[in-house]
């Protein structure tokens, strides 16, 4: 009997007035809407209306939510709900709505199969997911990239043990070349990989270029089958990050497809500042002869290619002549500063 008497009381649980529902709807950031399935009627509360940024009525048709509806999702999405009541079990749509220019995940989510409707009426929500999209964009984007990279890796090191073996006269001095061109490579992939909270002041361009190719050169950096004339000029952290980016890629493609893959081949690497613009030409000799362009719809090409536009605000363009690529990047000279 003491022993219960120390025992806590029962709490009895809240009661949920529709005010603390509203409370907790508010706080979440959900949307309600119901769905006549007879009558076609569709209604929204205030947080729906403000969502798909349309003004308050009492009824919404689907041609008003279609508009704002991605062009890519639209037919999707009116199939999917055309659906519903199909399914068994709760449902889940995610789709992209526009709002002026800005793209917005929603998720509509509902019972289908009938489930708990009233009076010929179906509830459910919208949710803005927009945040995990970005975020599960962010991490399939950054997936993709390392898997590329790793896979260059690899194939960066079978080229660089080719090279390696050309001037080699023991499996020593073979040994020690690798290395050295693997410890080369390390110093480059260095340059391509962003430090979360590593504080520098960029680097000057012919510097940043000595440690990308050093690992290609049969020689001293420059020495030899690689040549370079830049001039002397200081890169930003985020612009030499950018921009070892995009040589690392030409680098790699050259050393499995291009000039860097022959024994003969040579690379010239050549830029001048044009007003707001640093021209950076980069010309190939003497690598296997080019028949036909090569294909540029890679991962790889993708990733050069939003470098180039969406972080040094620049463009590319190819010259793929039988003697070998002909490529020149034009880059903002203040993305670059920065």
């Amino acid at each position: 009997m003491k022993a219960l008497d120390k025992m806590a009381p029962l709490v009895e649980p809240p009661r949920w007035s529709p005010r603390h529902l509203r409370l907790a709807i508010d706080a979440a950031g959900i949307a309600l809407w119901s769905w006549n399935v007879d009558s076609d009627a569709f209604t929204m509360d205030g947080h729906g209306f403000d969502m798909w940024d349309l003004p308050p009525a009492p009824i919404v048709v689907f041609e008003e939510l279609s508009a704002k509806i991605h062009p890519a999702d639209r037919d999707r999405v009116r199939e999917a709900f055309a659906a519903t009541r199909a399914i068994v079990g709760p449902y889940e749509i995610d789709f992209r709505i526009m709002i002026g220019d800005v793209v917005k995940w929603i998720s509509a989510r509902g019972q289908g199969d009938d489930a708990d409707i009233e009076g010929r009426v179906m509830y459910g929500v919208f949710l803005d997911v927009t945040g995990r999209k970005q975020a599960e964009e962010a991490n399939e984007l950054l997936a993709g990239e390392m898997s590329h990279r790793v896979k260059n890796l690899l194939s960066m090191a079978t080229a660089l043990t080719s090279i390696s073996s050309r001037s080699a006269t023991s499996a020593g001095h073979m040994a020690g070349e690798l290395i050295s061109r693997l410890s080369a490579l390390g110093r480059a992939h260095d340059l391509v990989r962003p430090v979360p909270g590593r504080k520098e002041n960029g680097a000057l361009l012919g510097d940043m270029l000595t440690i990308l190719l050093a690992p290609y050169n049969d020689d001293a950096a420059f020495s030899g089958r690689i040549r370079v004339s830049v001039p002397r000029m200081s890169v930003g952290e985020s612009g030499a990050t950018s921009l070892a980016m995009v040589l690392h890629e030409l680098a790699t493609n050259s050393v499995k497809y291009g000039a860097l893959s022959a024994a003969s081949g040579t690379l010239d690497v050549a830029c001048v500042v044009d007003g707001e613009e640093l021209v950076l030409v980069w010309t190939e000799h003497g690598g296997p002869r080019i028949t036909a362009p090569p294909e540029t719809s890679g991962y790889g090409s993708k990733m050069l290619m939003r470098s180039m536009q969406s972080q040094l605000n620049g463009s590319v363009t190819r010259d793929w002549s039988e003697d070998g690529a002909v490529i020149t990047l034009r880059i903002d000279v203040n993305r670059l500063a920065v």
